[in-house]
């Protein structure tokens, strides 16, 4: 079987049983391991061998972080095993790629943004970009530290403004789930100042247009609910420093950077994805002592993964924390 041929076999069984992200991620990954079967002249999984594992991690290696790696050889193990069950590869094979051995240094991805470059993209934001949906979105999930799934997942209805405070729901019958499950619903609290652009971008700036279900989607285009797509490139487009402070901390010339264009921003080594802004808020909460089982509440993420993958704290702020709890004993 050729390989393309195989891997539409492996998508096509594992649609079903996943979600829309983890079937996009091993699509992507397996297109990769296509590209590389089609320069290497590999045209049948059934001759596949050792060597050429190797060689395909060798070359994945290049370009790719530990975990990273280790996460895209997993998946094309999965996909070999698949081969395997359908004896179109030889027996054993999926095991003779080796996977990284992954430390606990290299688990964790540290970026994350800053409060202090949060603040001066608000800053920016409220000059130059008041109550658009770039603002709306990009303060949402700063003080919230909201995975952009559940802020897509929004409704206008959702958003309690008297109150200030929003309510997030799983419905995946119309095409809205969360990560979690109906265990990810939950109301989350926002300050005045995130519901004051909030206001005023439904006021002055939302399209009003009902999504495919006949739903108001909190954040909207002109052809219903914003895409997770469009949201995410709306992140990497404010959060170039190109864009937010008329600065390129690399040296680049804006008439030759290939990241100046709106759909390229991905490709500036400072633009940040919703899920960075995600780990940076949860660290900036923790920072301001907020409890950890308040900040697990409110971004829906367990205590021990908080710790472990998202609050990015360095030792000397993780240490001033520690010291305001001792004050209070000699209170």
């Amino acid at each position: 079987m050729s390989p393309h041929e195989a891997v539409n076999e492996y998508l096509a069984d594992k649609r079903p049983e996943v979600t829309d992200s983890t079937y996009a991620n091993h699509k992507h990954r397996l297109k990769m391991f296509l590209q590389w079967c089609e320069e290497n002249g590999i045209e049948d999984t059934s001759n596949l061998r050792d060597r050429h594992l190797h060689e395909f991690k060798k070359w994945r290696a290049e370009d790719l972080k530990p975990i990273t790696l280790k996460n895209q050889l997993g998946t094309v193990r999965l996909f070999l095993q698949f081969c395997e069950r359908l004896k179109v590869a030889p027996m054993g094979i999926n095991q003779r790629l080796a996977l990284p051995d992954i430390g606990p240094e290299d688990e964790v991805r540290e970026t994350i943004l800053t409060k202090e470059e949060a603040e001066r993209i608000l800053d920016y934001c409220e000059r130059f970009e008041y109550a658009t949906l770039r603002h709306a979105l990009f303060y949402l999930l700063w003080h919230t530290g909201m995975r952009s799934s559940s802020a897509h997942a929004l409704d206008i209805d959702d958003y309690c403004p008297q109150e200030g405070w929003l309510d997030v729901r799983h419905r995946p019958e119309t095409e809205t789930p969360l990560k979690n499950k109906s265990r990810g619903e939950r109301q989350v609290n926002l300050n005045e100042g995130v519901c004051e652009v909030l206001d005023d971008y439904i006021e002055a700036n939302h399209p009003h247009v009902e999504d495919d279900h006949g739903r108001m989607p909190l954040l909207g285009t002109q052809h219903g609910r914003a895409h997770r797509t469009t949201l995410m490139q709306n992140i990497y487009t404010l959060t170039r420093p190109c864009h937010y402070a008329n600065e390129c901390p690399h040296g680049r010339s804006l008439d030759e950077c290939e990241a100046t264009t709106n759909d390229q921003a991905s490709k500036c080594p400072s633009s940040v994805s919703p899920h960075t802004i995600r780990r940076g808020s949860i660290t900036a909460h923790r920072n301001a002592n907020v409890p950890k089982n308040v900040a697990s509440d409110r971004m829906d993420v367990s205590g021990e993964v908080l710790d472990k993958y998202y609050d990015m704290a360095s030792p000397d702020e993780k240490r001033k924390r520690r010291s305001k709890y001792l004050d209070r004993i000699g209170e």
